[in-house]
């Protein structure tokens, strides 16, 4: 049975650790901060059943007093610790030294390549980032992205791993700044911004635009599939009939300047007197009743 250690505690840290005790994995803890271990078995307990799930997963979760302690047995280190290259270079280091030598170090790292942190480590070949998406119980998507000194059988073991959990694993073919879904996410953000800026559009319009338009569209496939079926001929179909008006707009889609400080007091004066833990814990859990409800389809298919 493959033991996991998750290391930082904090959202993503617990989200994970739920991903992998769900599946019947058992899970092992450590964070810097006690406080936060504290209150794990709450956090967790909490998850579970806005998740709608078995309380009785909370048990494989076991939180660990010591860096040590987690990795003791551990077959795959999932690491969330804060997104700065020298904190997780000297976290690395340390994962390297105490690891069991087989086992895999993989990092949350939405911005961080893996070469940053991994470079000149003894163990860089079984290092990888496995970046989800917030919060990974509830939206299963986790980019797997190598070094150039990541071994092949480290990516097939990762992608393995997260197909036995329910994960959806997206393989890159080497690392890239913001790997995939950032910088699909940085092109929409960009103009999203500057037609609010802009005036074009209010804040709640866009929001329903993406939410009740492509959102519901790509919850169940994503863009290329989209246009595979928004043609009669396919995508080739397609690319005649709206390319050149999709390559005029693009020229003015991804516009740096429109992550302005100006643009994001626009969108947080739509959103007055949020408080954002709350707004979370809604968020989970519409986030939970969709992901049951695609669950339910899916499990109708097959």
């Amino acid at each position: 049975m493959t033991t996991i250690a998750i290391i930082g505690a904090g959202l993503i840290g617990r989200s994970w650790a739920l991903v992998f005790a769900r599946a019947g994995l058992p899970v092992q803890v450590w964070d810097a901060n006690p406080t936060v271990l504290d209150r794990l078995a709450d956090d967790i307990g909490a998850m579970i059943r806005d998740a709608g799930g078995d309380a009785g997963i909370a048990a494989l979760v076991t939180p660990c007093a010591t860096l040590a302690k987690a990795l003791d047995g551990a077959d795959w280190v999932q690491e969330n610790g804060p997104e700065d290259a020298a904190i997780k270079r000297a976290l690395f280091a340390d994962l390297d030294r105490l690891a069991a030598p087989g086992t895999i170090l993989a990092s949350s790292s939405s911005a961080l390549m893996p070469s940053v942190w991994s470079e000149g480590l003894a163990g860089a070949a079984r290092c990888l980032v496995a970046h989800p998406v917030n919060p990974p119980h509830l939206v299963p998507i986790v980019e797997l992205c190598p070094s150039a000194q990541t071994a092949p059988e480290v990516m097939d073991r990762a992608e393995a791993l997260f197909r036995q959990v329910g994960q959806v694993p997206a393989r890159l073919t080497r690392e890239i700044d913001g790997f995939v879904l950032n910088r699909l996410q940085a092109v929409l953000l960009a103009e999203s911004l500057s037609l609010v800026e802009r005036g074009v559009i209010d804040v709640q319009g866009l929001d329903d635009t993406i939410r009740h338009g492509l959102g519901r569209r790509w919850a169940f496939m994503g863009p290329l599939e989209t246009i595979l079926l928004n043609a009669p001929g396919g995508v080739p179909d397609y690319v005649r009939r709206y390319g050149p008006m999709l390559a005029r707009l693009t020229d003015d889609a991804a516009r740096g300047e429109a992550f302005t400080e100006a643009a994001g007091q626009v969108v947080a004066d739509a959103f007055p007197n949020t408080e954002i833990r709350a707004r979370q814990d809604w968020r989970d859990r519409e986030l939970a009743a969709l992901d049951r409800h695609l669950r339910s389809r899916s499990e109708r298919k097959d």
